[in-house]
């Protein structure tokens, strides 16, 4: 190859790391590596024909970081595997009339073949597939564990119910009220399922944010997710009964000015306390309610609706009676079910009051008004209390704690934290999944299926497609489903449903290394050599989904003594996501772009220092085919370059440059600013190029090692070619720059207008942000791409970069 041949050169590199297991380790590998480096990033649903342009996006930027840690003296551990079960792959195999059994495999074999193609040092030898049953024995295995340590239990209750995939969804997988897989509007319905007590670790989930190294971003989803609200439980008597309204509440310094209560209409207490008077009344509204579509109960602009029950209840703050009402703008799944209604400072009640002629009391006031200021519309800003008995003249935040320790002396109030978070509900009424380990006795109850009894095989049906009964698939394999109870012998039957996709992957991470041992889910000596994860890099779709759930499985194995550390992710970071004619690349808009051709005209070398150039890799870019040609010209000049090299000595004013970039390309490819990096490189070999010079070996052999994690292939072949026979990973190491060669009293850094490089300036190291955006204004290009717009946002990084982002 005299010439840069993209497609030979990355066939034989492929090859060649293939047939020397490169990138795999055994397990003594495992056990004797010095620098243990875990890096991981999420593998993908193979619900689709292949990967898109978006997908190798993500998985390319891992892989640089990866390669990278290599060649600076770490043993990298970079496995992959495919979450093959679940909704998003059954769904597929439907759409195409294939059974799954037949068709994801297949669709596993490809995405192996496009991630294979790229060059990613991925190690095969411990990938994992969810479907197979020497993985899925283990989730199985997961579930018992749980299940014995009373953290897993099935009850009765509402819950989110599919009407397009007929299944049940977990709280994390309804967006907006909408299926986060197929967009349908989600209904309620009352049904026993499987829950993992997820809410009992809200707090320490909550408290651990605040010690990881993660993406701001996704910090923030978590908190959000969990909800954490310091507030108290309030309780009413209903008056002539026994029974007793719990609510809570974060507002106790408006208990006086509550004049109504509200139940939810699938509050437990709605049909005991419904009067008899009203009883048919509010039984047709309930039904009703449950009728009804979920997301409108849900929106915040919705007119809400209700029915009085009949009964009245005690404000315990003033000891008044206030009617009981039942609403559908309260949700049973949040809090208790009911609230006290303060309509003078909350807006939906102050809507609901006026609806229905409810009194409207004013119990904080604002600068200048008083206890008889009259309220138009709710006042939900701070003040102090009037209209609240002993407890007027005090502020909000003083009457909060007042309130709650008076009632507390009578037993009628205590100080209490409520969050968000509520249990995994985890059971799938579908076909494809792992079926819940677990057997229904009439005698015994419910009985875990022994440990040395597992795995319990998914059977193959014929007929695999869901239905309205509620019931999975399973539930018609009789054969399947009639068994004898492991601890009384008589017969009984199995669970029908199959878990959710997320608790396969709640925990793939920790089997990775331990995919050689084949009797126990876990080998201690790997988990304690390699884990926590070094470095995980994935989708901030998964914020809350996938990433909580796994952090709280690692948690309570934690606990149970199976792991010795409770935070699976030391770092992590949400790559961004690439555009196309202005939308994010996805199947549904019809923009996604497959990879196959690009490879096929330009390697893959090529496409990868492409996608890492389209902008940061935190936010991702915009993708248009003709930039291309930029990345492809670097290495086709970078080849040549090589090609000519002499073994004459460096020029000095070359060779301080070329310490500069290795400083500058280190720095940026461990921050993952990989665009800046690249554009260090390539403003190197301008310079090594100038003005038709010929290169010298000194000048372009380390280069060639710096591109190497972003283009393996051809790094790979140029430095064989200088004479590296061993190849570039068995040899080489990261250069090592000359800190008096890099140091520079004035430094060139690159300028970005939103997310494209459009030329560079010269300031001081230490300069501020306002004198580097001066700088940028005064150099011409950026002005043109600036000009007639206004700055947005700014992104400064001292020393190395400046991105602004314009608008009109």
């Amino acid at each position: 190859m005299e010439t840069y041949n993209p497609s030979e050169v990355e066939k034989k590199w492929q090859d060649r790391w293939s047939q020397e297991n490169t990138n795999s380790f055994t397990r003594q590998d495992l056990l004797t590596a010095e620098r243990p480096f875990y890096n991981l990033m999420m593998f993908p649903y193979p619900s689709a024909e292949g990967l898109h342009i978006g997908n190798i996006f993500a998985y390319t930027g891992a892989d640089v970081h990866g390669r990278y840690r290599r060649l600076s003296g770490d043993d990298v551990f970079q496995p992959m595997g495919f979450d093959a079960f679940g909704i998003h792959s059954e769904n597929f195999a439907l759409k195409r009339g294939v059974p799954p059994n037949e068709l994801i495999p297949r669709n596993i074999e490809n995405f192996r073949q496009q991630l294979n193609r790229i060059g990613a040092m991925f190690d095969w030898r411990h990938s994992v597939d969810t479907t197979d049953v020497a993985y899925y024995r283990w989730t199985q295995w997961l579930f018992v564990t749980l299940f014995k340590a009373g953290l897993i239990e099935r009850r009765e209750r509402a819950v989110n119910w599919c009407p397009s995939c007929m299944t049940v969804l977990a709280n994390e997988q309804v967006i907006d009220g909408h299926c986060e897989r197929c967009d349908a509007s989600v209904e309620t319905r009352k049904l026993p399922q499987w829950f993992i007590k997820i809410s009992l670790y809200a707090e320490r989930l909550l408290a651990n944010l605040e010690t990881l190294d993660w993406s701001e971003t996704t910090r923030k989803a978590q908190v959000s997710w969990i909800g954490k609200s310091e507030g108290a439980e309030v309780d009413f008597q209903v008056v002539g009964t026994a029974d007793v309204i719990r609510v809570f509440t974060t507002r106790p310094d408006t208990l006086f000015g509550a004049t109504y209560m509200v139940l939810a209409p699938e509050h437990e207490l709605v049909e005991r306390i419904a009067g008899s008077s009203v009883r048919t009344q509010v039984l047709e509204y309930v039904d009703h309610v449950a009728k009804r579509d979920l997301v409108k109960r849900k929106k915040e602009g919705e007119k809400k609706t209700g029915v009085f029950s009949g009964a009245y209840c005690v404000n315990p703050a003033n000891g008044r009676q206030i009617p009981v009402w039942i609403a559908d703008y309260v949700l049973v799944e949040y809090g208790t079910g009911a609230i006290m209604a303060v309509p003078g400072h909350d807006e939906r009640d102050f809507e609901f009051a006026s609806t229905f002629d409810l009194p409207i009391v004013r119990v904080i006031a604002g600068p200048g008004e008083g206890a008889s200021t009259p309220l138009n519309e709710a006042y939900t800003s701070e003040g102090v209390l009037v209209n609240s008995g002993e407890f007027d003249g005090l502020d909000v935040a003083e009457a909060k704690a007042a309130i709650v320790a008076s009632l507390a002396k009578h037993g009628r109030a205590k100080a209490t934290v409520s969050y968000r978070l509520h249990d995994w509900c985890i059971s799938r009424q579908r076909y494809w999944g792992p079926p819940i380990p677990v057997i229904h006795c009439e005698t015994c109850g419910t009985v875990p299926v022994p440990e040395d009894e597992l795995p319990v095989e998914l059977p193959r049906l014929d007929d695999y497609r869901p239905d309205e009964s509620g019931l999975s698939p399973l539930a018609r394999d009789q054969d399947w489903c009639c068994v004898d109870c492991p601890e009384c012998g008589s017969r009984a039957r199995r669970d029908t449903d199959v878990s959710d996709t997320f608790l396969d992957s709640g925990w793939y991470f920790l089997r990775y290394p331990c995919t050689d041992t084949s009797d126990a889910a876990l080998d201690p000596e790997l988990i304690r050599k390699w884990l926590p994860v070094h470095c995980y890099i994935g989708g901030n779709e998964h914020a809350v989904l996938h990433l909580l759930y796994a952090r709280f499985l690692t948690m309570a194995l934690c606990d149970l003594g199976l792991v010795e550390f409770e935070e699976p992710f030391v770092k992590f970071r949400a790559h961004g996501l690439l555009i196309r004619d202005g939308k994010k690349i996805s199947k549904s808009r019809g923009n996604v772009v497959i990879p196959k051709p690009i490879i096929d005209e330009y390697g893959a070398d090529t496409m990868r220092l492409y996608l890492m150039f389209l902008g940061p890799y935190e936010q991702g870019g915009d993708f248009r085919t003709g930039g291309i040609q930029g990345p492809h010209g670097f290495l086709r000049r970078l080849w040549q370059s090589v090609a000519q090299a002499s073994d004459e000595p460096g020029d000095a004013k070359v060779m301080q440059a070329l310490h500069k970039t290795i400083r500058a390309v280190q720095c940026d490819t461990e921050s993952l600013q990989f665009n800046t990096a690249i554009a260090a490189m390539m403003e190197y070999l301008n310079l090594v190029r100038a003005g038709g010079r010929r290169p010298k070996r000194g000048e372009v052999e380390p280069l060639v090692v710096l591109v190497s994690p972003y283009a393996p292939h051809i790094a790979e072949e140029l430095y064989e070619r200088l004479g590296n026979t061993s190849g570039l990973f068995a040899s080489a190491r990261w250069p090592v720059f000359d800190e008096d060669l890099a140091h520079v009293e004035i430094i060139e850094i690159g300028v970005q207008v939103n997310g494209k490089r459009r030329g560079s300036i010269e300031i001081a190291p230490d300069a501020d942000e306002e004198s580097a955006v001066a700088a940028a204004m005064e150099h011409g290009n950026v002005g043109r791409y600036v000009a007639g717009n206004s700055i947005k946002k700014t992104i400064y990084v001292p020393g190395r970069m400046l991105s602004l982002v314009v608008g009109r």
